[in-house]
């Protein structure tokens, strides 16, 4: 759909005749933009700007975001899928679904990138997650507030708290913890086992 008419499609997309259309451009209501060979044109964007929204929002795609922890959590990965799926689906949207596999404290993710450039490209009008804490552990926020800002829909399944919280918080700084005494001591070093293994037996006790 053109954005710039003439007065007669101007007229005829506002409902009003041209003579009023005239009048309104005479108080100045209304200002026209002028072509290079003088003529006035109407910007229907303006005019009537929820013409041109819908055909945005239907540019504008669902996306489906699930993440988990680690390796050994790749079942609750499909679970998350399945359910994402199966509501979208009963929604009559056409979705795309993206997954991560790693620490929610990590935003680094290639799932959580490609998400959030989509967002912040606007070509994405809804985002879907079962729980808050899939998108982020902590900073979950701040990706709402860019949502709210690019006009995305946030659709959070289960609004109450995460079943596995403390689990996948335990995995999380399990993973962190891992990491940086590999890189104090070694991956291999004795060391470094022991730290890990009073750590995760602090871990299990906690839970």
């Amino acid at each position: 759909m053109d954005r710039l008419v003439g007065i007669g499609e101007a007229a005829k997309a506002l409902g009003v005749s041209i003579t009023t259309l005239r009048r309104w451009e005479a108080s100045g209501r209304l200002v026209p933009e002028h072509t290079a060979g003088g003529h006035r044109r109407y910007d229907l964007a303006k005019l009537r700007p929820e013409m041109f929204r819908a055909e945005e929002d239907a540019a504008r795609r669902t996306v489906a975001y699930a993440r988990v922890s680690s390796h050994d959590q790749r079942d609750d990965l499909e679970r998350q899928k399945q359910v994402l799926e199966l509501y979208c689906a009963q929604q009559g949207w056409t979705f795309e679904v993206i997954s991560d596999l790693g620490s929610g404290m990590n935003y680094h993710k290639k799932g959580l990138k490609k998400l959030l450039d989509a967002i912040i490209d606007g070509h994405i009008g809804r985002l879907v997650i079962t729980h808050k804490d899939r998108l982020l552990r902590f900073g979950a926020e701040l990706v709402f507030a860019i949502c709210e800002a690019k006009e995305v829909e946030v659709v959070i399944l289960n609004q109450d708290e995460d079943t596995t919280f403390e689990e996948d918080l335990a995995k999380d700084v399990l993973e962190i913890i891992t990491v940086f005494s590999a890189r104090l001591y070694g991956s291999r070093s004795r060391k470094n086992q022991k730290l890990l293994d009073g750590v995760k037996k602090a871990v299990e006790d906690a839970t």
